[in-house]
Formats: C-alpha cells, structure tokens, sequence
C-alpha cells in the first residue's frame, strides 16, 4: 500500500517483530520463549504477529483469555498457547478439547478443568500460577500446598497434565524482585514434594528477562519487547529493537489563520502569529491520546510540528507554520525515532501514561497493513 494512499493507517513490520525476537530469544538464552500476543497483540494484530514471533523463534503463545487463544487456533495456528485470565463462569470444554493450554489461579478453576476433561475425554494441559507478590491473580501462596496436591493426584488419574508452573514479578525494585523470586523457587520445590515438576518454569517479562538471568528458568514471556518498544520509560534495552508499528494519517484540511485565532474546543490554543494549521483526521476514537493535547508532536515532510488545541473523537489540528503543506499529505503520529518520527515513548511522554497504553489502544477504524 502506498503512503499517499493512506487514510488511517498502522503499518506494521512484521520483519521488526521477526527480529526482535530473534534478538531478544538470543539474548536470554533459555530453552522456550513465550510471544504475548494479548489484546490483539498489544494492538498489532495477533494474527500475523503470532505467526512473525514463531517464525523468529518463539515456540509458545500467551494470550489472556481463552477467546483470544481460539481465535489463534480458528486461524490455523497449532502451537502451544496458554490462556491466562478467566470469567468466573467460563466452560473449559472447548479449551480442552483444542489443546489450548490453560493458567490456573484459583483451587476452584482447577475443579472447573477437571470436570471439563472428564465430559471432553482428554486430559486438560494446565500452567499452574502462584501469587508470588503481585496481588492480582495467581493461588495464593498459603493455597499452595493444597493446589499441587490436588494437582498431583488429578495428574496420576489421567485427568490434567501440569505442563508449566508460572507467577508474575512486579518491577518494583531489585529487592522486591529477588523477594518474589525465592518465593517462585519455594513454590517450585513444594509442587515437586507432591510429584509435580513440570519442564516449563517462567516468572520474567520482557523487563526481567533482558536484565535478571536468575529470574528466566526454562521460559520467558515476551511482551512489550517483540513490539520493539521498551519495557522502562527512562532507558533503552540493552537489545536493539525495532519499533514495529507506524500510526500514520492524511492531512484532511489546511487554513491559514491568523495571530488570535483559536483553534478546536475551549480554545486552549491561540495562534501566537500568521500560521498554517492541518487537520488530521485521527482523535480519541482511533486511541490518540486527549491527555495529549498541546503536548504531542507529529511528524509531516520531514520535520517535526506541534498538536495544538484539544485533541477530539475523529481530529486533532498541527501548528505547520509556513511550511507548504496540502490536503493529502502524509503525517506519521508515532512511529521508529531513527527515522526522526515522534515514537510511542514520545507521546505516553505527552499523555503521562505508558508505551503498552498508546499502541494497545489504536482503534478499529484505523486500518493495518503489514509488511511482510
């Protein structure tokens, strides 16, 4: 697809996300990595960035529901996918029966699995999460005990096989890291008292996995990284990334204004001078950021220029000054910094928010094209 023929548009590079696993799998070094391609792949399309992350490397999927693992599956895709996060009322039949792998966080799911592969006939294949420290989901550490017991004896019967035990760190500091991490090794210890040892064992993200070897086991989950964005706000990985996704527009208007003129709603902004103001037609419906009013930049011909005004539902307004611009242009809202385009950093920068949030959040209207 051409530039000038964008309307709105996310290009995504799927030979980026092919590399930053590669890179990143080469980095860590540990015999299985998991691609979380949850959310639609942090809004990049789970679909063929599943198949780029398999293709650079990665020989799992993670995913945090169930409906997102089938719609792999309904897809062609046949690796291993472990769905993570469930409705309290979920049938785990389907699951069961489409070798979906399944994250158990509570004694009363792993009732739910077990009767659901005695109605499906095979045996359920389950990933059993502790709380280590992150106080979200996961067996609390004082159901331990009694889980991987339960485990053990479903196991023995046929009814389950326990193919990984998995938690999740917070980030908070290396201290609270070391501290969760001795917890994940106790557990460990305690489900192998009770014939429970599964091969995979995975606490680190993409954080942990870059810079605390001790936290990487049998298995890294990859999340933010293969996307090439970084996992901190302050530093760049170690690993050379590539960010994969470009959010890019069309300029649908172009008016000369003059010093005074305020520009879109409360008129937060007023021309200082004589200036050229384009309209983008990408705004809160399509995931730009409001927060980001007055704050953000994007990037048209080769230079970076200044949002102006409130960001609204369907447009935000650029302050060009005289820089000839016409209808039909081409704006890159966020893409690669090397080019010299605002990145996602920039703008989670400018909303106070997070990379993860700017492109999870890219809207249905907008269109992706991948390039292979």
């Amino acid at each position: 697809m051409s530039e000038q023929l964008v309307f709105r548009e996310a290009s995504v590079d799927l030979r980026a996300v092919r590399a930053n696993v590669a890179a990143l799998a080469a980095h860590v070094g540990t015999p299985h990595v998991m691609a979380v391609v949850k959310a639609n792949a942090y809004g990049h399309g789970a679909v063929p960035v599943a198949r780029a992350a398999l293709a650079g490397g990665a020989d799992w999927l993670g995913v945090a529901d169930i409906a997102e693992a089938i719609a792999l599956r309904d897809a062609g895709i046949d690796a291993p996918v472990l769905a993570w996060l469930h409705d309290p009322d979920v049938v785990f039949d389907e699951a069961i029966a489409r070798g979906i792998s399944i994250g158990i966080s509570t004694l009363g799911q792993l009732d739910a699995v077990t009767d659901a592969s005695r109605r499906v006939g095979a045996p359920a294949r389950l990933h059993l999460k502790v709380d280590t420290g992150l106080s979200r989901n996961g067996i609390p550490q004082e159901d331990w005990a009694t889980a991987v017991e339960s485990a053990g004896s479903l196991q023995e019967s046929g009814d389950i096989v326990v193919e990984g035990l998995f938690s999740h760190l917070s980030n908070a500091s290396p201290e609270e890291d070391a501290a969760q991490r001795e917890r994940f090794q106790t557990a460990i210890a305690t489900a192998a008292t009770h014939g429970v040892a599964p091969e995979l064992l995975h606490l680190a993200s993409t954080a942990a996995a870059i810079t605390r070897p001790e936290s990487r086991f049998t298995m890294v989950r990859l999340g933010i990284g293969i996307y090439g964005l970084s996992p901190w706000s302050d530093r760049t990985p170690e690993v050379p990334l590539v960010p994969a996704m470009t959010l890019r527009g069309r300029i649908a208007n172009v008016r000369r204004v003059t010093a005074g003129t305020g520009a879109s709603y409360d008129y937060q902004w007023r021309a200082t001078r004589d200036t050229t103001l384009a309209l983008v037609p990408l705004g809160y419906a399509e995931g730009i950021p409001r927060q980001a009013s007055g704050r953000a930049e994007v990037w048209i011909a080769g230079e970076r220029h200044p949002v102006v005004g409130r960001i609204a539902m369907d447009q935000f307004i650029v302050d060009v000054g005289d820089l000839a611009v016409a209808v039909g242009d081409a704006v890159v809202v966020f893409g690669d910094p090397a080019t010299g385009a605002p990145s996602a950093d920039d703008w989670a920068a400018a909303a106070g928010t997070i990379n993860y949030e700017i492109v999870t959040r890219i809207g249905h209207r907008v269109q992706r094209h991948y390039v292979e």
